[in-house]
C-alpha cells in the first residue's frame, strides 16, 4: 500500500510539473509568435478620464532585440506639452529591466528606479513596468493553466502567471491565449493584495506582411475608471533602426548616428 501511495503521489506531482511546463510553453509561444529584426510604429494614444473627457498623444516606437533581450524606444511627437520626451527600456536576463527617460523641460536624461515601475507612464494607464513587459520573458514567472474557455468566440487557454521576483508591481497576471493564433487577447493584472487593478485587451488585429499584429489595444485601470487606447497608424517590420537609437545619447539629442 505504501508503495502504491508513493507511486500515486509521484504521479500527481509529475502531472503537476507537466501542467506547469505546458502553461509556460504556451506563454512562451504567445510572446514569441512574431519573428522580426525590428518593429517601427506610429500610434495615437487616447487617454480617457472617468468623466469621459479625452486627451491624445502621438508616439513613435522602435523595438529591436539586444544581447539581453528586447529594447524599446518611445518618442513623443505631440501635443506640444510632451513633444520631444523620449523613453528607453532595455531587458535584463535577470532582475528588473533598465529604463531611462528624457524630459525636454529639464533637458536631462533620468534613470527610472526599479521602485518606480508601478508609476504612470506619462499620464497614461500604462506603468513603466507595463511598457517594459511587452516582451516579458516567460521564465520570469511561474505559470499555471487554470482552464480553457472562449474569448470573443475563440477557444483560449487561461493561464495564471506569478512573478518570481516579489518586487514586481503585480502579484499575478491572468492571460487569455487564443489556441489557434497564440494571440493574448486579454490580460488581468492583480496588485499585491490580490485585487484586480487593470485589464489589457487587444480590440483589433491586422495582418501586416503575413503577421497577425495588434492594431487597437486598451489598458483600463479598474478603480480609477480610466483607460488608454492605443491605435496603430503605421507599422513596419524589419525596417533598419540604428543601434545608436537604443542609447541614452539618443534620448538626450534625438539624433541617431
Amino acid at each position: 500500500m505504501k508503495k502504491y501511495i508513493t507511486a500515486l503521489a509521484a504521479g500527481i506531482i509529475l502531472c503537476g510539473v507537466c501542467y506547469s511546463q505546458d502553461a509556460a510553453s504556451i506563454i512562451d509561444s504567445s510572446r514569441n509568435r512574431l519573428t522580426y529584426t525590428t518593429i517601427s510604429t506610429r500610434s495615437q494614444m487616447v487617454i480617457s478620464s472617468k468623466s469621459g473627457s479625452t486627451s491624445e498623444r502621438l508616439i513613435d516606437q522602435y523595438s529591436k532585440d539586444g544581447p539581453n533581450g528586447n529594447r524599446v524606444v518611445i518618442v513623443f511627437q505631440s501635443p506640444a506639452s510632451v513633444a520631444g520626451t523620449r523613453f528607453l527600456t532595455m531587458a535584463n536576463k535577470t532582475g528588473p529591466d533598465d529604463s531611462w527617460i528624457y524630459l525636454p523641460a529639464l533637458d536631462k536624461v533620468r534613470r527610472i528606479a526599479s521602485q518606480e515601475g508601478s508609476s504612470s507612464f506619462m499620464g497614461t494607464d500604462l506603468s513603466y513596468d507595463d511598457i517594459s513587459s511587452v516582451d516579458r520573458k516567460a521564465d520570469k514567472d511561474t505559470h499555471t493553466l487554470l482552464r480553457e474557455e472562449s474569448l470573443n468566440n475563440a477557444p483560449c487557454y487561461v493561464i495564471q502567471s506569478i512573478p518570481k521576483d516579489s518586487s514586481y508591481q503585480y502579484s499575478k497576471m491572468i492571460s487569455w491565449i487564443d489556441k489557434t493564433t497564440k494571440v493574448c487577447g486579454k490580460m488581468e493584472l492583480y496588485d499585491k493584495k490580490g485585487s484586480l487593478v487593470k485589464t489589457f485587451e487587444i480590440l483589433q488585429l491586422k495582418d501586416v506582411d503575413g503577421r497577425l499584429s495588434p492594431w487597437v489595444s486598451k489598458m483600463t485601470t479598474i478603480s480609477a475608471g480610466t483607460s488608454t487606447t492605443i491605435n496603430v497608424n503605421i507599422l513596419k517590420y524589419d525596417a533598419p533602426v540604428p543601434e545608436s537609437v537604443f542609447t541614452t545619447n539618443y534620448l538626450q539629442t534625438g539624433k541617431a548616428n
